[in-house]
């Protein structure tokens, strides 16, 4: 794949924009193999069940104020993996070109 589909710059002080200048050093520290095992990573079934529900619910306005913060947890969660597994791929990228 082209290294434009893992641009990250983003208006300044969102939190993926923030994420990726964070996790710039760890990402220049990164093994291909590190890197290749981090582009693998998806979630577990049950927590891709869990998303689909509290996404759900939160579409129809009934997530429970407990439900919200943990869908909101899972979401920075996510937004950490989608910055570093971006970093992965186009380190991989680089690598294999």
């Amino acid at each position: 794949m082209p290294s434009e589909a893992y641009n990250l710059d983003m208006s300044p002080y969102t939190e993926i924009s923030v994420l990726n200048q964070a996790l710039e050093p760890l990402s220049r520290s990164l093994t291909i193999d590190e890197a290749r095992h981090i582009a693998a990573l998806k979630p577990d079934t049950q927590t891709l069940a869990l998303l689909d529900e509290l996404g759900r619910k939160a579409n129809e306005g009934q997530l429970t104020d407990d439900e919200q913060a943990l869908y909101s947890a899972h979401v920075r969660a996510g937004n950490l993996m989608t910055v570093l597994q971006a970093k992965a791929r186009k380190l991989l990228d680089e690598f294999e070109s």
